[in-house]
């Protein structure tokens, strides 16, 4: 019986929603340092490298490097906002302040505190992308109305994400734990995933890893919208990221269960 309980789908019900109105009150004190941090790391590197390195390739695939760079960054910087809060802050609730332990006390199931923390990461993601759109719209990189369509993708990447930060925050012994996934798969998803150069520059093995990496699928969608154009292959890049999303929640779901349950 407890063995069902711990594999069972995890289910979803509005009792998500005043977790995810708490994690929002509290952020609303601190949202312009936390909107500023979000942006400063991609912003850097967008325009550090857009004009610098812009300068000596030129155009790659039709457009400028810098538009190209900023189909990309827009999606990563979604991925790691969604990331960061999905992994530091959960911990912080779950491990440290023991927040996760108040609200259960409460009429609240463990789930719906998981499933409002996934919501809210997802909503942390969509938010740093939303305001490195407004950047990005505000230099003219954005082609309307096809433009809004990268707004939809960049919630999906921010779903994803956020779900498998919360697999990994669910086996985290401390917060260095989490230096692992940032270096070991992070990083090096954002260097093959097409956010510097195209992805079909990379050997025919790297390629097709690539390939199968939930970054790549975001910047699939995010890029080609952003300049206006339909992405080839949209449903599939979509179902991929959501599929992403599903199964990394069921992870979280058995590993959370596993962790504070059993």
């Amino acid at each position: 019986m407890r063995r069902a309980r711990l594999y069972a789908l995890p289910t979803l019900s509005r009792r998500l929603v005043p977790v995810w109105r708490r994690n929002f009150l509290v952020w609303r004190k601190l949202a312009l340092p936390s909107i500023l941090g979000n942006l400063a790391d991609p912003l850097l590197m967008l325009f550090g490298l857009g004009y610098g390195l812009g300068a000596v390739i030129g155009t790659l695939e039709g457009t400028s490097y810098f538009a190209f760079l900023a189909g990309g960054f827009l999606a990563s910087s979604t991925m790691y906002a969604a990331t960061f809060e999905a992994l530091y802050s959960a911990f912080s609730r779950m491990h440290v302040q023991r927040t996760w332990e108040a609200i259960v006390n409460a009429p609240m199931e463990l789930e719906d505190v998981l499933a409002g923390e996934w919501l809210w990461a997802a909503t942390k993601g969509f938010a740093a992308g939303a305001c490195m759109f407004a950047v990005v719209s505000a230099l003219g990189l954005a082609r309307w109305p096809a433009a809004l369509g990268a707004l939809a993708a960049v919630g999906l990447v921010g779903l994803a994400f956020a779900a498998l930060g919360l697999a990994i925050n669910a086996l985290a012994t401390g917060y260095d734990f989490f230096n692992y996934y940032l270096t070991l798969v992070l990083t090096p998803m954002m260097m093959l995933s097409g956010v510097f150069f195209p992805v079909e520059q990379l050997p025919t093995a790297l390629a097709a890893l690539a390939q199968a990496l939930p970054l790549y699928h975001g910047i699939e969608l995010v890029r080609p919208l952003l300049a206006g154009r339909a992405p080839q292959a949209p449903l599939a890049h979509a179902a991929a990221l959501a599929a992403y999303a599903l199964v990394g929640y069921y992870l979280a779901a058995v590993l959370t269960r596993r962790r504070l349950l059993v």
